[in-house]
């Protein structure tokens, strides 16, 4: 038994259960299960992601502090890669991934002692200190004892010297152990070893043979020797321990507390880099982002990921630059060429956009190769979060292959809802400040941006041309024909022809399994997801060959929808991939349980409450979303129009139905036959100048204007939209 450190009383450690809290642990195992769960932890910050930081316990241990853990927003940390921080462990999951959370106290003068916690017990930091320094002379040992004493190593038989050396190093070997009794281990030069390359220092006069040939080697430079072979990246786990040699484009460069770590990508894959200068400083200043250099160093495991340790760097240029950017860019293109994609099922429609999907394909695997991030920008409803699900199945195995750090999913894939399928300027300047945070603080490149169901109107022409003035690749996938003006404006864009309407999932499934057809079989499904009702057969078909019937199918588009509704600026990537992907047994039943009584008792108050109206001899259902929904719960006016909409065409038959949803400063319009939104909201402005009609969302149906003109604005609808249908049906 020892008594505890703080309060004396016995414990079986350093430290007894009371003030386990009070003190702060060095941690020194290499499993996640052999940490303390509520001990604070001494790390230091290895990256950041959307959700949190990943801080390093130690080299082979790393947790995750979640942003929802911090007292202050995770933006406003003044953190870098490499600073040493001081977390709790709250909790270590079965698969290993630890759960961290704040601490107040952030400098050892805080905590009351440090403690290692090592796998065989918890002991004083002050005795590891001990043991490493030596323990000085044993009693009654004279002063030649001063120095340390012998250690494992010591004990080994030395390596064979080389030849010319086995003198010098003898004669000052000798010395050292022989020399006045005054003079310490501290007031030694350190002794280099008979493989050192360090010059040595000699009497003048002294063996001129020895001395030369110390001379020759320390004086000899790599150009004197045969060069490290030159490799590929994606072969350097099978060369663990030699010296090679890399040429290719550096990626990024992190600045840690030790090392700098430059990525650098090759035409085969990306690695990480160490070079040490001294402690935080910055090695190599000349080489920055984007430049072709060449790499020598030794190949090393680290917490099982391959690094380099840099030991020549040097920036290609001329000829030599040409080759390694010609063989890159050749090597480039050919990765990122999909080659011919078939679609996930057989519609003609989708076939007849092969062109279209192999360039946006093309796009989204081009940016890995490229090591550029790559942010999903979708509608928060069923059909985007489906059609983002898909491009990220795709590109997350990619990923993986690509950059050997295990949280780079985290950092070269994003995915972010939108509130709506409008990208506005709210929305760019967002994605704008975040690209150019990430630019200056962790040198990432400008990311690819992939809208899924959004941005295809002209309602998003301020954000996608904000994108553009600071460089970034646009591309839009979405289920409705891309208007000209976006096609004009974004690099790549797909959208079926006119007529030829189909979810933006359907297009976006096809997309993933052109940039990996590796995961074709878990995309061919989605497609029925994203339908509401009639679902084209191919789908469901494809769905159905998948293990889902028709309504596994509703289960999962109606939990979707639900789980879509809640933090809708979430990605929730493990909870889409358990429902979609993984199919947790009894989760989608269970959430689409929920999304059906929620449902269903908002539409009871809504049909009880429904304004029935007829204008030019069609029947209006108008709905005050305002007096008879709840706004700020399940389910969203958007959905809840759909569905009501839906019922009313159920029960009027085959005349045409218009459904208005009516809010304090905005419309929403369902009808049978498209008469237009953007033309309605132009009639709608002549008709009420005063009125401030403006359009939000064409796709959405969705019409503003200014609460003080509500029922002038309501009325010149219904009587724009009755002409409009009349003359349809005259044609």
């Amino acid at each position: 038994m020892a008594d505890c450190i703080i309060c004396g009383t016995s414990s079986d450690g350093p430290i007894c259960d009371t003030h386990q809290e009070d003190v702060v642990f060095e941690f020194e195992g290499n499993q996640p299960n052999q940490l303390t769960e509520g001990r604070f932890y001494r790390g230091s910050v290895d990256g950041y992601a959307e959700f949190g930081v990943f801080i390093d316990l130690n080299e082979h241990v790393t947790g995750l502090l979640h942003r929802s853990k911090l007292d202050r927003r995770l933006e406003s940390l003044d953190w870098d890669v490499g600073d040493t921080v001081y977390v709790q462990v709250t909790n270590v999951r079965d698969n290993g991934d630890i759960d961290l959370g704040w601490s107040i106290r952030q400098s050892d003068r805080e905590f009351r002692g440090t403690l290692i916690d090592a796998p065989d017990g918890d002991r004083l930091a002050e005795t590891e200190t001990e043991s490493e320094s030596g323990s000085g002379p044993e009693p009654g040992s004279g002063p030649e004892a001063s120095a340390e004493p012998e250690t494992e190593a010591d004990s080994e038989p030395e390596p064979e010297p080389e030849t010319g050396t086995e003198a010098d190093t003898g004669m000052e070997r000798a010395e050292a152990d022989t020399g006045p009794a005054a003079e310490t281990d501290s007031e030694r030069e350190p002794v280099p070893d008979s493989g050192s390359d360090t010059e040595t220092e000699t009497e003048p006069g002294s063996g001129s043979e020895t001395e030369s040939a110390t001379e020759s080697e320390s004086t000899s430079t790599p150009t004197d020797e045969e060069p490290p072979e030159r490799v590929n990246v994606e072969g350097l786990r099978e060369r663990v321990g030699e010296t090679v040699r890399l040429e290719g484009e550096i990626v990024s460069v992190r600045q840690t507390s030790g090392p700098t770590v430059f990525e650098l990508r090759d035409e085969t894959a990306v690695a990480d880099c160490a070079a040490f200068e001294e402690a935080g400083v910055r090695a190599y200043p000349e080489v920055e982002v984007g430049d072709v250099v060449r790499l020598d160093g030794e190949i090393r495991v680290r917490r099982d990921e391959i690094q380099v340790e840099t030991e020549t760097l040097a920036v290609l240029e001329g000829d030599e630059l040409a080759a390694v950017t010609d063989r890159m860019d050749e090597a480039l293109r050919s990765a990122s060429d999909p080659g011919e994609v078939e679609p996930v099922a057989d519609d003609p429609a989708i076939e007849a956009l092969a062109e279209g999907v192999q360039a946006a394909a093309t796009a989204i695997r081009r940016a890995i190769k490229e090591s550029r991030p790559i942010v999903v920008r979708h509608s928060a409803d069923t059909d985007g979060y489906v059609a983002g699900a898909a491009i990220e199945r795709a590109v997350l195995p990619l990923v993986r292959e690509e950059h050997a750090g295990t949280d780079a999913v985290y950092h070269y894939f994003d995915r972010r809802p939108l509130e709506g399928t409008v990208y506005d300027l709210d929305d760019a300047t967002k994605d704008v400040t975040r690209m150019l945070d990430d630019q200056e603080r962790h040198d990432e490149k400008l990311p690819l941006f992939v809208f899924a169901g959004a941005g295809g109107t002209r309602d998003s022409l301020d954000g996608l041309e904000l994108l553009g003035i600071y460089g970034s690749e646009r591309l839009v996938i979405d289920g409705l024909p891309v208007e000209k003006e976006v096609t004009e404006t974004v690099e790549t864009s797909l959208g079926p022809e006119d007529g030829e309407a189909r979810t933006a999932t359907t297009l976006a499934a096809t997309v993933a399994a052109g940039v990996n057809d590796a995961v074709r079989e878990d995309l061919r499904p989605l497609p029925a997801i994203s339908y509401w009702d009639d679902v084209p057969e191919a789908y469901a078909e494809a769905a159905e060959d998948a293990g889902l019937d028709a309504d596994a199918v509703r289960d999962l588009r109606e939990a979707v929808a639900l789980e879509a509704y809640y933090q809708s600026y979430e990605d929730k990537r493990e909870l889409i991939i358990d429902l979609l992907f993984d199919r947790v047994t009894g989760l989608a039943e269970q959430v689409a349980e929920q999304f059906r009584t929620k449902l269903e008792a908002e539409l009871e108050t809504a049909t009880a409450n429904l304004d029935r109206r007829e204008v030019g001899g069609v029947e209006f259902a108008v709905l005050d979303t305002d007096a008879y929904t709840h706004r700020f719960d399940f389910p969203p006016t958007r959905l809840l129009l759909d569905e009501l909409h839906r019922r009313e065409i159920a029960a009027e038959g085959d005349g045409p139905t218009v459904t208005i949803g009516l809010a304090m400063d905005e419309l929403h319009l369902r009808s049978t036959t498209d008469v237009g939104v953007r033309e309605v909201a132009e009639a709608v402005r002549e008709r009420v100048p005063e009125g401030g009609v403006d359009t939000k969302g064409t796709r959405e149906g969705t019409v503003e204007f200014l609460s003080g003109e509500r029922e002038a604005v309501l009325e010149a609808t219904m009587d724009v939209v009755a002409e409009r249908l009349s003359a349809t049906s005259e044609a």
